[in-house]
């Protein structure tokens, strides 16, 4: 079903503040469609992004066919199943906490639907040095998030995909030095955005020099 809506003034009296902190993952999406040109709203506001010499090296691919995002949505499937199984297994323990099972039960969700996700936006970018210019790609990443939040739509930030990066940047026809970062699955939301649980900013903030707890090195993760 498709939804009307005036794409002029849509998101334009969302307060900034209140956008940011009411921006959370939403990963449960209806497989209604949304407009061309709304897409093209929350991409503008990726193009707003900050960026070094300002030279804009995005690109955003916006896959909405259904035969598309079911190639898209098999792959991804193929990677999440994998990175899926460890906390699977973690939260058969009755003492794993609710909100980590709520977000894990969020991404299962998304993983088994994606392909009626009517929106599978993708970011890339020119590399630089051989690298991808992740230092630009994610500050447009995160405005094209604010702008869903802003228009109403939900929208989630996933890497998932890049497991099979190569093979889907060909199947999207992008080049090697073209690479894609992230997908963000789009579409209206089943939720509601509200404000998701963050420790306070105090326990992290601190002034002229850090006076928390002594900081042990991080272990590296093992995979």
């Amino acid at each position: 079903m498709a939804i009307d809506v005036d794409i002029e003034t849509i998101g334009e009296d969302v307060r900034m503040l209140e956008g940011i902190r009411t921006t959370r993952a939403i990963r449960r999406i209806k497989p209604d469609p949304v407009p061309n040109e709304l897409i093209r709203k929350v991409c503008e506001a990726g193009t707003f992004a900050p960026n070094g010499g300002n030279r804009q090296p995005w690109f955003f691919i916006a896959v909405t066919e259904k035969e598309r995002r079911a190639y898209i949505a098999n792959l991804y499937r193929k990677t999440f199943t994998r990175y899926i199984a460890t906390p699977l297994k973690a939260a058969e323990d009755p003492a794993y906490p609710d909100a980590k099972r709520r977000n894990m039960n969020a991404a299962i969700w998304l993983a088994e639907h994606l392909h009626e996700v009517p929106v599978h936006l993708f970011v890339a970018g020119w590399t630089r040095r051989g690298a991808p210019q992740t230092q630009a790609l994610f500050p447009a990443i995160q405005n094209i998030l604010l702008a869903c939040r802003a228009v109403g739509l939900g929208a989630s930030l996933t890497t998932a995909h890049v497991a099979y990066g190569k093979q889907i940047d060909s199947y999207l026809g992008l080049a090697e030095d073209t690479p894609t970062i992230a997908l963000i699955p789009i579409g209206w939301p089943i939720g509601k955005y509200g404000k998701p649980p963050r420790r306070s900013v105090d326990e992290c903030l601190f002034f002229e020099e850090y006076a928390g707890a002594p900081l042990a090195p991080r272990q590296q993760a093992v995979h």
